[in-house]
């Protein structure tokens, strides 16, 4: 699997092909569903404004923080274990999709429940559309599971594609719902649902295809209750970390929306969504590595720091572009959203460390995840909370954005220190380019050997 991904001063390129394009496939693919998705936004602001879109934002956000507690980390302990052994391949993947129907439906459930008895936490968005979402929940999980498990076999275009398929719902749901039926935002959010029920009807079907092609050699389907065991307590590892920062990424909203309305709410995830947008790189890189890194056993960290070094290189420039960027979105977005500059230029700094943050992490997760990134990313999550507690009651948007960047920052801080510890590195050879690779970024349409 190593193909030249990354190279040393002495030997090949500094990356390989076949990595690299699938880096820039996927890029163009997440930019493609960010494309969408900002096109989406813009048509629920302009055609029902900012409080309509911070419902939304508010919605989505509660069923995206319960997917990834009802998918209890089994997508990455998906792709750690197929890729470490793909006679694991068909057990992983029946193990994963009945575990995640039935909690998903509990998931439903009990949003549809809370949203009916405590309406006051969600800012009294209507509980009848928090419950039509919620029932997508078991559907987006499993999407999420057949999607990793494409990711563990290397199939990265499948990966790409289907998952493009799947979002570009978003953007068709919103011109039909408002512009072509002149609807409201219940249609939106029922046909959001049913196309992410379709989309997770048939990527399980693409699942259970692919598998039958790979018979041969493999075992057959069943359920495996002592793998379960194992995926789960490796997967509950990942579980942590992964609820926590999503958590960390999703709960300031909800937090704006409790203390100054749904119209803040709204402004604050334009800003969000931008600086996901600009995370896009790092995340690309992170997903396709953490197979590779698995495969590969990068025990002395030596392949995750040179990628962490070009993202970090790469990463300084996007931000910087963001800064020019940041003083149109009011333009874009109509007259309401004047404060989404400021908001996105407070996130950019944590937006940074982020982003580098995510490479890192992928060496931990590679070699059994020890449990001292979930305590990491615990700690951040308590520092989070009290820092949204404290900043957004006065400041609204721009206090739940410096809460986010000073977490984002603590997280970097935290993993690079423990990162140095495991493998004697200095921050400098973990962080900055050397003059062979610097070359090699500025000059990567330079042919490269596979």
């Amino acid at each position: 699997m190593n193909d030249g991904l990354i190279a040393s001063e002495n030997s090949s390129p500094i990356i390989g092909r076949r990595f690299a394009s699938q880096i820039g496939w996927t890029i163009v693919v997440r930019l493609l569903m960010t494309a969408v998705s900002v096109l989406a936004g813009i048509v629920v602001a302009r055609w029902l404004g900012a409080e309509s879109i911070g419902q939304l934002a508010v919605i989505n956000v509660s069923v995206v923080i319960l997917v990834q507690l009802g998918s209890a980390g089994l997508p990455s302990a998906n792709t750690y274990f197929i890729a470490k052994d793909t006679k694991y391949l068909f057990t992983v993947a029946l193990n994963s999709l009945l575990f995640t129907v039935v909690v998903g439906a509990v998931l439903a459930f009990g949003l549809t429940i809370m949203a009916t008895t405590r309406p006051e936490w969600f800012g009294f968005v209507a509980p009848g559309l928090i419950g039509i979402a919620a029932m997508s929940i078991p559907f987006q999980l499993i999407g999420l599971i057949g999607l990793n498990i494409f990711l563990a076999v290397g199939d990265v275009k499948r990966f790409n594609l289907l998952d493009l398929a799947g979002q570009s719902f978003v953007l068709v749901n919103a011109i039909v719902a408002l512009i072509i039926l002149r609807s409201d935002l219940l249609t939106l959010v029922f046909l959001n649902a049913v196309a992410s029920a379709g989309a997770g009807i048939v990527i399980a079907s693409l699942v259970g295809k692919y598998g039958s092609k790979l018979r041969n050699g493999f075992a057959s389907w069943r359920f495996d209750l002592r793998l379960l065991g194992r995926m789960v307590r490796y997967g509950m590892k990942f579980h942590v970390s992964i609820l926590a920062a999503a958590l960390i990424f999703r709960a300031d909203l909800l937090v704006v929306n409790h203390f100054h309305g749904a119209a803040e709410a709204g402004i604050y995830s334009v800003a969000a969504q931008v600086a996901t947008m600009l995370m896009l790189l790092p995340g690309v890189i992170a997903t396709l590595l953490f197979p590779r890194l698995t495969v590969a056993e990068d025990t002395r960290g030596e392949t995750t720091s040179r990628v962490t070094r070009i993202t970090a290189f790469v990463m300084l420039f996007i931000c910087l572009a963001a800064v020019p960027i940041s003083f149109f979105l009011p333009a874009v977005y109509g007259p309401a959203f004047a404060g989404v500059s400021v908001q996105l230029l407070i996130l950019l700094p944590g937006v940074y460390l982020i982003g580098v943050q995510s490479i890192l992490a992928q060496y931990f997760n590679a070699i059994g995840l020890p449990p001292t990134i979930p305590a990491l990313w615990l700690i951040t999550l308590f520092a989070h909370v009290i820092l949204l507690i404290v900043l957004v009651p006065s400041l609204g948007g721009r206090g739940a954005a410096l809460a986010s960047s000073l977490s984002y920052a603590m997280i970097f801080s935290l993993m690079l220190f423990y990162f140095k510890a495991c493998t004697g590195k200095s921050a400098a050879a973990i962080l900055l380019l050397s003059p062979y690779e610097l070359r090699g970024v500025i000059n990567l349409r330079k042919p490269q050997a596979s």
